[in-house]
């Protein structure tokens, strides 16, 4: 069952927004115990590398906007063995992620309630669990009034905040060196989080081919220059006395800035930012369950979607259960088990662009291609790899044992029954010269372009869908091409070859249906009613139709009764906004087969005429 689209671009940046916003409040105290006051430059590292990620992830998300986000990318890109693995360590490192966020709200919130933590954050838990079960349209519009005023409230302490700066507070500004600014940057790195929650509801976006890369992007300037902002406030005000492993670091600040009314407010803000981001987690992380269920790779009780509300219930409940038992961890071991997962997201996103590209999937049609490509996905691979190393043996041990639990759960629960064709058989083919794809994953990649632009079906796709296509290897004449159109179409046409190849030569004869040295539209008029055929046909080494036009690529050849004039003007119409398509030719001479070439008239952007039904 699909999910509503429901979200539009200030409900996307604020989930996203939300999601990141949290981790100022918590992280920036104890990752100042690493490094120091150069924790600014650790922020500003870590932002660059999570943009070859989130430009990455753009650019997959406009071309899949689907449910599971980076999981179904990577299933598409590098298999199903592959996809299953990632999505399961994706939607534990979302889930640890939450249980950070809402054992920090705990810890904030049980200094005006007087119980337990872990109660607290249980309570919030199953809250948005409710939220969530209720629509996804309802939690966005939560996220975007809390984060609306988190962002408020924030820029009022920046503001404020300066004039109380004191620069010795900033030296010495690097005591542990370059090991240490790269290793802080690893270990805030979770911050950023948030670009990968916004993939993984791509598929309850309105219009996500352009709405998912400008939402992607502006969270991600956003929370950048807050963060920079809030932080360089904090280190200026409160210096390493006050700060150094503080869990309450922006209130440590707020409180020199405005005395205990600060403290006061921004506990009750980073109670607030928190919770988007716990609301975002479990938003996010219900949709990997449910597309891994969908997708046949979990049990399908995953995949199933409340009737009454729209949202994939089960899948909810079950992450909300595994966010509950992650409270009870070590809250530093979560934090590396969130970045390092992240971490290695990100990595396989910039892996995935260069796959779907270089394999050449003809229906792999982004909106949104990411800028200096492969430049941008190589240095995220190495600098990515770099940063999960340099933040310490723990994070490379917990990413290698939650890689290892994804396998060993897939291969003895989830098994290798489902079998899917993907973008990296796709190269191999296209390396090794032999054929191990035929047209499962172009098929399923036209349906998603149908679903993203809402391309609906007129009377010329529907006889495209049903036309014969003739693939020519080699040169041929008028002639010799006339008569393959006969001996496929004379007997539906209840005709000769013979007469119908003649009324061919007869109309060429009598004026030349090429309309460019590329393209041609041979046409005739038959007796009878209620006739209309066409047959498609590419030659890659060219068809001599006369000593003027010796090569020309592409024929739709139309044949119809006088009473099916109209179809055929349509048909001439359809066929000429296609052709202006400045990519056409060169998509019609790299197509693998027939099918390839009706795809890229099917998914052709042009005005289409929908039949009435």
């Amino acid at each position: 069952m699909k999910l509503r689209r429901q979200l539009g671009l200030y409900e996307l940046i604020s989930i996203s927004s939300g999601a990141m916003l949290s981790g100022l409040f918590i992280l920036p105290g104890l990752a100042y115990s690493i490094t120091g006051p150069s924790l600014l430059v650790s922020y500003v590292l870590a932002a660059l590398l999570a943009v070859t990620g989130m430009l990455s992830q753009a650019e997959l998300a406009s071309a899949m906007p689907k449910a599971g986000g980076a999981y179904f990318f990577v299933s598409r890109s590098m298999g199903p063995s592959v996809g299953a693995v990632y999505g399961l360590i994706t939607w534990l490192s979302l889930c640890l992620k939450s249980a950070v966020e809402l054992t920090a709200v705990s810890i904030f919130a049980s200094m005006f309630i007087d119980t337990d933590m872990h109660l607290i954050a249980m309570a919030f838990c199953v809250v948005f669990l409710l939220i969530n079960l209720i629509g996804i349209r309802e939690a966005g519009w939560i996220q975007k009034v809390l984060v609306t005023a988190i962002v408020s409230a924030v820029i009022v302490y920046v503001v404020k905040g300066v004039s109380f700066v004191d620069v010795t507070n900033y030296t010495p500004f690097n005591p542990g060196g370059t090991e240490m600014i790269i290793s802080a940057a690893g270990f805030i790195f979770v911050s950023f989080g948030g670009l990968l929650k916004i993939a993984s509801i791509a598929e309850e976006v309105k219009d996500p081919a352009t709405t998912m890369h400008k939402g992607m992007i502006a969270s991600l300037v956003i929370t950048g220059i807050i963060y920079l902002g809030a932080i360089f406030i904090t280190i200026g005000v409160s210096g390493s006395t006050g700060l150094d492993g503080n869990l309450t670091p922006i209130s440590l600040g707020a409180g020199i800035v405005s005395g205990p009314i600060g403290v006061f407010v921004f506990h009750l803000v980073a109670i607030l930012a928190i919770l988007t981001a716990a609301n975002a987690g479990i938003m996010a992380a219900s949709r990997y369950p449910f597309a891994l269920g969908r997708d046949g790779l979990l049990p399908g009780v995953f995949s199933k979607v409340n009737k009454v509300f729209n949202t994939p219930h089960s899948s909810i409940f079950i992450s909300g259960g595994l966010i509950i038992a992650a409270l009870f961890f070590d809250l530093n071991v979560i934090i590396k088990a969130a970045s390092s997962v992240l971490i290695l997201t990100y990595v396989f996103s910039c892996i995935s662009v260069i796959i779907m590209r270089e394999s050449h999937v003809q229906n792999y049609r982004p909106h949104f291609f990411s800028p200096f490509y492969p430049w941008i996905q190589i240095a995220g691979i190495i600098g990515l790899n770099i940063l999960l190393f340099q933040t310490g043996l723990l994070s490379v041990v917990i990413g290698a044992l939650v890689i290892g639990a994804g396998i060993l759960l897939h291969w003895y629960y989830i098994g290798t029954g489902v079998n899917r064709e993907y973008a990296l058989l796709h190269l191999i083919e296209r390396v090794s010269q032999r054929r191990y794809t035929d047209h499962i994953l172009e098929t399923e990649l036209k349906h998603i372009i149908h679903e993203r632009d809402n391309i609906l079906k007129d009377n010329f796709d529907l006889i495209i869908e049903e036309c014969i296509v003739q693939d020519i290897d080699s040169k041929i004449t008028k002639e010799d091409f006339f008569e393959i159109v006969a001996d496929n179409l004379a007997e539906p046409l209840q005709m000769s070859d013979y007469n119908l190849k003649m009324m061919l030569m007869g109309r060429e004869n009598e004026s030349s249906t090429v309309l460019s040295p590329f393209l041609a539209i041979p046409h005739v008029i038959v007796p009878g009613k209620s006739i209309f055929k066409m047959l498609i046909a590419r030659s890659k080494k060219g068809i001599t139709f006369n000593p003027d036009f010796q090569k020309v690529h592409a024929v739709f050849v139309l044949i119809g009764s006088r009473d099916t004039r109209p179809m055929h003007l349509q048909s001439l119409a359809a066929i000429a906004q296609i052709f202006q398509d400045p990519e056409f030719e060169q998509r019609w001479l790299s197509a693998k087969d027939g099918n390839s070439l009706k795809d890229i008239i099917l998914l052709s952007k042009r005005k289409r005429q929908v039949p009435d039904r």
